[in-house]
């Protein structure tokens, strides 16, 4: 019996010997793996002492508690237990940093689980940030080359905050612009500046750009050199600005996905990529498209049916939709023959998506139209007096192009239901044109109902109203201006 006791103290000793002999070797084994670049060692912070221990004891083991971890770190992922996996999922970063699925699925649980379980919008959108930096500063930090953190750093950009699928979108693009505007000059990158900071304020921007945001002004003017200049405060900028340090700095596998955002963004772009106005009120913002970008969208997209193997047909659908937006943007914004010029580009390209001799004019009235065969009558009145109301607001905003293309749909919308009407000899005719355009004005002209003074002013410079008269006599009605005719 003694001598088993013995013989177990002797194995105890030479135990704890080797453990401090790992201990020892393991510093140097750590050193000489940072030098190499084959490791990244990173001390656990408000880990319990038992994984604080383990962890610093056992040294090359540190992945097989990862893994235990990260067995771990799933079991809640499916129980929806997010928060109690950020912590787990932190220390696994920490014990293992190149494994790429930790970065991504912590981020992911970030911006798209756990924002959504707060109402406040402010406090959605902080986690959506933190998911956002943890990719941007963390994960590209320990995995400069990888491929899936661009693109999942590009998709929250492009997908979440670009987006309408959450009720806070207004919010995030908001505060995303109001972040890049710290960094902008007179809300475009004065790229001289930026690169050759003369003055205090200059280098701030600078610091910004670099230490907060970790972007590189050498790549922002690339960037706008290839598919700008863009609306930097806009979230699709950044999507694509991610997406080319990707193709830059990763290897040759999965860039596919990189070279998508890079298309589908230029595509959000045509369709929204100018800040029209910012309300005042509460920051939210209206947008306008950006026909500048057609050219480059459609370039893009031709580039992406020449790489795409695997589902060439959702990129052919994606095309043909672009073409349709585009050629419908086009006539409503007043700009006719570049309608027909796309038109003729759709049709050759995808000939059984138009009837053969159907004009621009034709194809964006059949779908501004669509329904209105069966003589909706409130329907269409509704339609009339929407794209009145956005004439108007065009107006205002100096979007003249704009204003005259839906003042000419207005119309037409009228023409064509009081044709469809007078073939029917149905009594329900839509109010005379001139009528309706009156009603509208003088509703956005109101001071109790209408727009905001400054557009109120703007309005009626457009108009050649004049100066807003004084409040009149309840018994007196407003003078009244002439309207234009339909047709």
């Amino acid at each position: 019996m003694k001598r088993f006791s013995l013989f177990k103290l002797q194995m105890l000793a030479a135990a704890l010997v080797l453990f401090v002999g790992i201990a020892f070797l393991q510093k140097e084994l750590n050193r000489q793996r940072s030098e190499l670049g084959l490791t990244r060692v990173a001390p656990l912070e408000n880990a319990p002492p038992v994984l604080a221990f383990t962890t610093v004891a056992l040294g090359g083991f540190r992945g097989l508690i990862a893994n235990a971890l990260w067995i771990r770190a799933n079991d809640m992922q499916l129980e929806d237990k997010f928060f109690e996996q950020v912590q787990l999922a932190d220390w696994i970063t920490k014990l293992q940093p190149s494994m790429v699925q930790v970065w991504l699925v912590q981020a992911w649980n970030m911006a798209y689980n756990i924002s959504v379980k707060f109402r406040d919008p402010l406090d959605r959108w902080r986690w959506v940030e933190q998911g956002i930096e943890l990719l941007r500063d963390r994960g590209l930090r320990y995995n400069p080359k990888e491929p899936l953190i661009y693109r999942e750093l590009s998709w929250f950009f492009q997908h979440k905050v670009g987006q309408t699928m959450d009720d806070a979108h207004g919010f995030y693009k908001y505060a995303w612009a109001t972040n890049m505007s710290s960094v902008l000059d007179a809300g475009r990158p004065n790229y001289e500046e930026l690169l050759n900071p003369q003055t205090p304020a200059a280098r701030e921007r600078l610091r910004l750009l670099q230490d907060r945001f970790k972007m590189d002004p050498v790549i922002m003017k690339k960037v706008d050199a290839l598919y700008g200049p863009l609306e930097w405060r806009l979230p699709e900028a950044s999507a694509i600005y991610w997406a080319v340090v990707g193709l830059e700095k990763s290897n040759d596998k999965d860039l596919l996905n990189l070279r998508r955002v890079i298309y589908q963004c230029m595509h959000t772009v045509v369709l929204r990529g100018r800040i029209v106005h910012v309300r005042q009120s509460d920051g939210l913002m209206s947008y306008g498209p950006d026909l500048t970008k057609i050219s480059l969208a459609h370039e893009g997209y031709l580039k992406m049916l020449a790489e795409e193997k695997e589902k060439p047909d959702a990129v052919t659908r994606a095309h043909r939709n672009f073409l349709k937006e585009v050629v419908y943007l086009l006539y409503a914004r007043n700009r006719r023959e570049e309608a027909e010029q796309w038109m003729k580009i759709l049709r050759e390209r995808y000939p059984e998506a138009v009837p053969k001799d159907q004009t621009a004019e034709q194809f964006a009235l059949a779908r501004l139209t669509e329904g209105i065969s069966n003589a909706n009558h409130n329907r269409t009145r509704a339609l009339i007096e929407s794209l009145l109301f956005s004439h108007f607001e065009s107006l205002a905003v100096d979007d003249d192009d704009h204003a005259a293309g839906l003042l000419l749909m207005a119309s037409k919308v009228n023409d064509y239901y009081n044709e469809v009407i007078s073939k029917r000899g149905a009594p329900l005719r839509l109010d005379p044109f001139a009528e309706m355009y009156q009603r509208v004005r003088d509703e956005l002209l109101s001071p109790q109902s209408g727009m905001a003074p400054a557009y109120r002013a703007r309005l009626r410079t457009k108009l050649g109203l004049g100066n807003e008269p004084p409040p009149a006599p309840a018994t007196n009605a407003p003078p009244a201006t002439a309207a234009p005719k339909s047709g």
